[in-house]
């Protein structure tokens, strides 16, 4: 009998190694718009007239702000509160328990201001108009997606020199671009605004400084390094 002889060859391909890159890149501007919390708080006898004057007090702020030049679009209502206020110190000679004390109403909103330099003269003007809270002001850029062009620009320019360098450095001739995904981007968090209570007028010119903000891009880079 003839036996018949099979030989099998089997090759496996090289496998490049691949990077895989995070790259975060902010750019950072001059604001151009502020963004401000305020509003006011009454207490009345009975709930009914709680609410009554603190609509009463919200329509002059609100009035006041529509004169110094913001538009309603720009004025958005962020809260409305009513709620009972109660006095829990116990005090010699008086029953034992909670004492009531009122009702107290409350209006807030969120005020868009696109006039940077004037920041500080409308937070006066909304203590002098009847704002008894402000908070902020948080600066952004109202229109990033420039600056996003850029930082996408300034990520993949990032990326490529990290990779360049890890090519070099493991004895690889270059490195070739796989994939790019972007993660979140847009404009960086604002510091924690700082809460303020006014109990009687503000100073005029309240100092504000915008100082700058930045827009950020995180991009994930992957390349293949090839000799």
């Amino acid at each position: 009998p003839v036996a018949a002889l099979a030989q099998t060859s089997v090759t496996i391909a090289e496998t490049a190694p691949v990077v895989t890159l995070n790259i975060t890149e902010t750019v950072e501007a001059a604001p151009d718009i502020a963004t401000v919390g305020t509003g006011v708080q009454t207490r009345a006898p009975t709930a009914q007239q709680a609410m009554r004057d603190n609509a009463a007090k919200m329509e002059s702020l609100v009035a006041a702000l529509a004169r110094a030049g913001i538009a309603k679009k720009d004025i958005q209502t962020s809260g409305i509160n009513l709620s009972a206020q109660y006095d829990y110190n116990n005090r010699e000679g008086e029953p034992a328990g909670p004492r009531f004390l009122g009702y107290e109403a409350s209006n807030q909103v969120m005020v868009k201001l696109r006039d940077i330099k004037r920041v500080g003269t409308l937070l006066d003007a909304m203590v002098a108009a009847g704002a008894t809270n402000i908070s902020g002001p948080s600066f952004a850029i109202d229109n990033p997606a420039p600056m996003l062009v850029q930082a996408r620009g300034a990520a993949l320019r990032t990326a490529k020199t990290q990779a360049d360098y890890y090519a070099q450095a493991a004895g690889y001739r270059s490195a070739r671009l796989l994939s790019i995904a972007e993660g979140n981007s847009g404009g960086m968090p604002p510091m924690p605004m700082v809460q303020s209570r006014f109990k009687a007028e503000a100073a005029a010119d309240t100092p504000v400084e915008p100082g700058q903000v930045g827009s950020s891009v995180t991009l994930t880079v992957q390349y293949a390094l090839e000799r």
